[in-house]
């Protein structure tokens, strides 16, 4: 059978041009496309029409189809045989006395071409699949394929086959290998994860990728058999359209996104050059190398974490229209329910963060400072952005949340020590009997006596109060080093009762109920009684410090 090839193509070509051009024409200036359906023969699209709200476009396509293989399967009507008949405002396709299907105005518009050019194509379309619907059902063309179909099932088992027994191998190689790797490497007392673990872990990936390689050949093969029978062929593009249609779908999107990944890799790069001349500059400011009025060389790193999350978030900003999926609903869905779970599970957290900052720039204490907050005295060992961690005389840790120092007094003992000394002071009672130049050249003479204590200022002597039975002395000396304010306290108090011991002076305090017949000294040559030696007294100060 002869078919007028060269009308044929020109005709196709007419049509794809017409088709791609006058996007701005009149018959483009419509609200919405209609609704489309192909019509399908053997699991092959010949063409697609429309439907109107009485007869859609799946019923027009499904009778077209049905037609066409009415008269496909009647010998007796040639594909030549096909003509075309024009009406006032349709075109139809005859096929043995019997309208195929009408070309209507509606349809020329939609394909932008002439009707006639149209009717044309769709004239050539269905001769074409008639022509191959008979041949495809001869017994010779059908023997042929049903060879064919065997061949490939059993190439298809080999293949299983082999795969299967690769993988096998492989498997046994890589267990072996990392087996081996792990029981002669130095680091296997560190291991993260046991070697055990990890074997399974390769085993099982190896297992993964052995089926889906077995899944991919069993498709190819059942996907090429079942499109070699018409009657199956539709069965064969559904199964090709179930895996190539997501495929398809990724690799476009990721096309598409190509520009916006181009845009995000510059602002990335931009991002962390600028962190890393900011990083350097606040490096400059904490070490003293650069200065600015005002800015204290603690606040260094603190504002650079500052600045680092601005930078960080406003990059973000500017990246999120490029981020793929970002303008869909699912996206928007998951971010506001990401905020809302972390503004109500993380008010506590934010606080601590800003009081941390907050304290920071207060200068309320730093690392290594000596500091009463609360009930606690110690050495404020981490000033972290939730919790602020101190180590007490007694080896103790205390972490206190950063919003509670915030809100509480904080006693800082470091901050002027170095410049004008820390003044520790103690308290004595002593009876009214006892010269005041007396006691106080003998609480002098302590404070003299004591390691730790600054000979400038020197140390000085209050008296506070004129209590009932006693007068009240505050004994005040300066020390420099606030760490070791306890071990100086307790030489300090031991001076003192040396000094009043010796001189046979009567300490009052805490009560007073009368004279007694006799002082209640030590005298000299009981300062050492048993179990007490002389020859430990000055070691023990200095074990005590």
């Amino acid at each position: 059978m002869q078919f007028p090839l060269a009308r044929t193509v020109s005709a196709l070509v007419v049509l794809s041009i017409a088709g791609l051009g006058q996007e701005g024409g009149e018959r483009r200036d419509r609200k919405a496309s209609p609704e489309m359906a192909p019509v399908v023969i053997d699991g092959r699209e010949l063409f697609s029409v429309r439907g109107v709200s009485s007869y859609t476009a799946a019923e027009r396509a499904a009778g077209i189809a049905d037609r066409v293989r009415e008269a496909a399967a009647n010998p007796s009507i040639s594909p030549d045989a096909l003509v075309l008949q024009e009406e006032d405002h349709l075109t139809k396709i005859i096929a043995g006395g019997k309208v195929l299907m009408s070309v209507t105005d509606p349809d020329s518009v939609i394909a932008d071409v002439p009707r006639a050019l149209l009717a044309t194509v769709h004239q050539q379309k269905i001769a074409a699949a008639i022509l191959s619907y008979r041949q495809e059902r001869q017994p010779r063309e059908l023997l042929m394929k049903t060879l064919l179909a065997v061949v490939v099932l059993l190439v298809t088992v080999v293949l299983i086959f082999a795969t299967r027994r690769g993988f096998t191998a492989l498997s046994h190689t890589i267990e072996h290998h990392s087996k081996r790797k792990l029981a002669s490497s130095k680091l296997k007392p560190l291991e993260i994860v046991p070697a055990e673990q990890l074997a399974s872990t390769l085993r099982a990936t190896v297992h993964m990728v052995e089926l889906l390689v077995m899944a991919a050949i069993l498709l190819v093969a059942v996907e090429f058999v079942l499109g070699l029978y018409p009657w199956t062929r539709s069965l064969s593009n559904w199964l090709l359209a179930l895996v190539m249609d997501p495929l398809r779908n990724i690799t476009m999107g990721f096309i598409g996104w190509l520009p916006s990944l181009a845009f995000l890799l510059v602002l990335v790069a931009l991002v962390r050059v600028a962190l890393r001349l900011m990083r350097l500059y606040f490096e400059a400011l904490g070490r003293g190398a650069m200065w600015l009025p005002g800015f204290e060389r603690e606040w260094a790193m603190p504002t650079f974490r500052i600045v680092r999350l601005l930078v960080i978030a406003f990059a973000l900003v500017v990246a999120y229209p490029y981020l793929p999926g970002s303008q869909t609903e699912a996206f928007k869905g998951v971010s506001l329910f990401l905020g809302v779970v972390f503004s109500l599970g993380s008010s506590s957290a934010i606080a601590n963060i800003i009081a941390g900052y907050s304290l920071t720039y207060r200068r309320a204490f730093k690392v290594g400072d000596r500091v009463s907050i609360g009930d606690s005295l110690g050495t404020v060992t981490h000033v972290r952005l939730q919790a602020t961690h101190l180590k007490t005389v007694k080896n103790e840790e205390v972490v206190y949340p950063n919003s509670s120092i915030l809100t509480s007094p904080v006693v800082n003992y470091s901050t002027l020590a170095q410049r004008g000394g820390l003044i520790l002071h103690t308290k004595v009672g002593v009876g009214y009997e006892a010269p005041w130049r007396q006691v106080e050249a003998m609480l002098l003479t302590a404070a003299e006596k004591t390691r730790g204590v600054m000979r400038q200022p020197p140390p000085f002597v209050l008296i506070q109060d004129l209590a009932d039975f006693a007068v009240t002395y505050e004994l005040n000396a300066f020390v420099d080093d606030p760490q070791i304010s306890e071990h100086i306290y307790a030489e300090l108090h031991r001076n003192i009762l040396d000094q009043f011991n010796e001189y046979g002076v009567q300490i009052m305090v805490p009560a007073y109920e009368g004279d007694p017949k006799q002082a209640k000294v030590v005298p000299r040559d009981k300062w050492f009684e048993k179990p007490a030696r002389p020859e430990e007294d000055g070691d023990s100060s200095k074990e005590a410090r």
